[in-house]
This record gives structure tokens, sequence and C-alpha cells, in this order.
């Protein structure tokens, strides 16, 4: 079943403001577990955290930006 634009756009503001920020609490809680590893590889890991979280919402923020497609054009009077 696919989304509608209205539905994938309040998901994607419901996934950026709330499930982005305990995204990076858990993350940050999940690498203060273990001693501090030497800098670059802890750039590496939150790079590849960053990256990591969006792949499965990749169908939600597509075509989010554009205008709505499934609106009626200004044409149609």
């Amino acid at each position: 079943m696919a989304l509608t634009y209205k539905t994938r756009r309040r998901l994607s503001l419901l996934i950026l403001l709330v499930g982005l920020p305990l995204y990076i609490a858990a993350s940050l809680w999940v690498i203060s577990l273990f001693d501090r590893p030497p800098f670059v590889l802890e750039v590496a890991v939150y790079v590849v955290l960053g990256v990591l979280w969006a792949l499965p919402f990749k169908a939600v923020f597509k075509g989010v930006g554009k205008a709505d497609p499934d609106a009626p054009g200004e044409d149609a009077g």
C-alpha cells in the first residue's frame, strides 16, 4: 500500500521531530558504554550511524519537499 503525499509528509515530520532525537540519544548511550575509541574511529562510527538512520525511511522522505502531486492544478477551474 503506497502512502499518500499528506501521510508521507506527516510521517516524515514525526520521524524528524521524535524519532531522530531518540535515535541520537540511543546511539550516544550505546557508544558511551564502551571505552572512548580513537578519534578517527569515533568519527567514522558517527558518520555511519548518521547515514544508517535514514536508509529505512528513504521512501517516506522521497519527494516530500516538492509540491503535492495529488493537488488539483491551477488551471483546473
